[in-house]
């Protein structure tokens, strides 16, 4: 396994732009099996997860052309359904959450589809009901093996029908639309998630011959299609990533400039870091972060403290909760994060805690930060990453330390964030990556 050492106490300066969307790329990349012609997607990141899942496109017969560093053609114009059920596709399933949405489309166009209980993040239980219950609405009958590995889903004729669906889920969501597109008649999605990600499929979908009607919101109706054509796509630029660099910049006492970032498309993420004292300008699709030796957290109204709460769009994305929380440590004032949508994400700040941050944590969904106005610097520790996010909050608090940290299983955060050593060490950071 690699890890990252850090030097930390540098303060970071200069321009970087943010990489392509993983979730939306992610669902992007699914879409491609819904047409035997040429889809060409660029701004693709390359990061562990687009990795993995163009393999699973490649292995199940798809070609893959790379035109450059972010641009590539699919084309599953010979689809091999055999090998759902191999090891070979066992073992990167399990490595992806992702890979579940294979079922929606391969079931709208083959009417046949197994997926293998898919991998990810270790952030508390994730349910794949949605996806489920949306595709037997649709007319699937989804069935699971008798150890447990394999989802089969299989049908005569998807048919449009009335879904309510019991959560805003993005993939299950994204699962249901893509089988509905085929389906025969007319599809009412109620409950959609409506996060950019979805938009952004929809209005790919629609681009490849799909009749999609309230793209952007939680209601979609779906008029069923025969068939899909090819289409050229680009993918919006990633706001996990985007908010991860205003977290950084304000914790390491940083002025940056973070170049086409799409601004229209990042609903309250500025809004909810200016609450946390954070000074930027929006120029253009720029965000310009000026350098401050101290931010002041924003209390409510009535002088209560700041809560910070993660919620379906367009709420506060929970994928940010850990940098926002990271974020508050050297804050002047107090502020409470309210994880409400996963179980295990804030599993991490006791490491948080050994390098001098003071965080309460209440429960597993809330932590209070009390900010330390800069009083103190962190300490430099040792520290393992838990998943995607966690692993770069942490990144942020050892770039801000004292001294030399040490992260291991960095492979976490390869699997969102892009050449992550390289950009950060163009802008100033002192990481070196060892092993693996």
């Amino acid at each position: 396994m690699s890890e990252f050492l850090i030097e930390g106490g540098h303060k970071l300066s200069g321009e970087i732009i943010p990489q392509g969307a993983k979730n939306e790329a992610l669902q992007v990349l699914s879409a491609v099996l819904l047409t035997d012609q040429p889809v060409t997607i660029s701004n693709l990141p390359d990061i562990r997860d687009t990795q993995r899942y163009r393999d699973i496109l490649s292995l199940l017969g798809v070609k893959i052309t790379k035109h450059n560093k972010d641009t590539f053609t699919f084309q599953a114009d010979n689809v091999n359904l055999d090998m759902l059920l191999t090891k070979e596709f066992t073992k990167l399933s399990t490595s992806i959450r992702a890979s579940i949405m294979v079922l929606g489309p391969l079931l709208g166009r083959f009417h046949k589809a197994y997926a293998a209980r898919p991998g990810g993040d270790q952030i508390g239980r994730r349910p794949l009901n949605t996806h489920f219950e949306g595709l037997e609405k649709l007319g699937a009958k989804v069935s699971i093996s008798e150890d447990g590995n394999f989802f089969e889903a299989q049908c005569d004729q998807l048919r449009g029908t009335y879904i309510l669906l019991p959560e805003a889920s993005v993939t299950g969501t994204a699962n249901v639309v893509m089988a509905a597109v085929l389906a025969e008649g007319e599809t009412t999605i109620f409950n959609a998630a409506c996060e950019p990600y979805l938009y952004q499929l929809c209005t790919m979908l629609n681009k490849m011959g799909a009749r999609i009607e309230g793209v952007g919101s939680n209601l979609l109706r779906i008029h069923g299609v025969e068939k899909l054509n090819g289409c050229e796509h680009r993918i919006l630029p990633d706001m996990i990533e985007i908010g991860s660099f205003i977290g950084m910049a304000a914790l390491t006492q940083s002025s940056l400039t973070i170049k086409d970032c799409a601004v229209q498309h990042l609903g309250i993420i500025p809004d909810t870091f200016r609450k946390l004292g954070i000074d930027f300008d929006i120029q253009g699709d720029d965000i310009v972060i000026h350098e401050q030796d101290c931010y002041e957290v924003e209390t409510n109204m009535d002088g209560s403290i700041l809560t910070i709460a993660d919620a379906p769009w367009p709420g506060f994305t929970p994928d940010l909760i850990s940098i926002a929380l990271v974020t508050a440590i050297q804050a002047r004032g107090s502020v409470l994060i309210h994880q409400k949508m996963f179980e295990s994400r804030l599993f991490f700040v006791d490491k948080l805690q050994s390098m001098g941050a003071q965080i309460t944590l209440c429960d597993p969904h809330r932590a209070i930060v009390i900010g330390l106005q800069r009083r103190k610097q962190l300490r430099a520790t040792v520290m393992a990453s838990p998943d995607i996010r966690a692993g770069v909050a942490l990144l942020i608090a050892a770039l801000s330390a004292k001294g030399k940290s040490i992260i291991q299983n960095v492979e976490q955060i390869d699997r969102g964030y892009q050449h992550i050593v390289e950009r950060l060490n163009a802008l100033g950071a002192c990481i070196e990556r060892v092993g693996g």
